[in-house]
């Protein structure tokens, strides 16, 4: 007799969505956007999770993991262009979507998935002045701990049902 194997497939959804400008017409306003991660892979600490990052933060990041990544390839990131033809929600929401596609294919690349910033820059709230730190060992937590200390702590839900009118 065939054997049945059920084999439980790791699934990592993540999504970019809710593009929000902050500081809205002041010099320094920029857009960020909620990345919302669901998933049942034992890379990650938490099995769901909630953050708000900017354009500025996805560069970083990319250039953090080419670094540690050696010769594997890191995903692309929607093009920086300060000149766009079309509206600014267009412009906005193509970025969303390209923002998305380049973690999509982050987080199946298991090289990619074992630096510890993307798992900060994914499922906590610190800067990246403070990834730098916890992944140095120079913070106050470990990189599990405030993965986990943010996870309790539940800001990335209520922080999105107290900003609804």
């Amino acid at each position: 007799h065939a054997q049945a194997v059920f084999v439980l497939q790791e699934l990592t959804t993540v999504r970019v969505q809710d593009p929000r400008v902050q500081n809205e017409g002041s010099w320094n306003s920029y857009v960020d956007y909620k990345i919302f991660l669901h998933t049942n892979s034992k890379a990650f600490t938490a099995k769901t999770s909630c953050v708000r990052r900017r354009y500025r933060e996805f560069v970083w990041l990319r250039r953090q993991l080419q670094k540690n990544a050696g010769l594997v390839p890191v995903p692309d990131l929607p093009g920086k262009s300060t000149f766009f033809v079309g509206s600014t929600d267009e412009f906005i929401e193509k970025r969303r979507q390209g923002l998305q596609q380049f973690l999509e294919k982050v987080v199946q690349n298991v090289v990619l998935l074992s630096d510890s910033r993307l798992h900060l820059f994914l499922q906590s709230q610190l800067s990246v002045p403070e990834i730098e730190a916890c992944v140095q060992g120079q913070g106050s937590q470990t990189v599990t701990e405030a993965i986990l200390h943010y996870a309790m702590s539940n800001c990335g839900w209520v922080q999105e049902e107290e900003s609804r009118p």
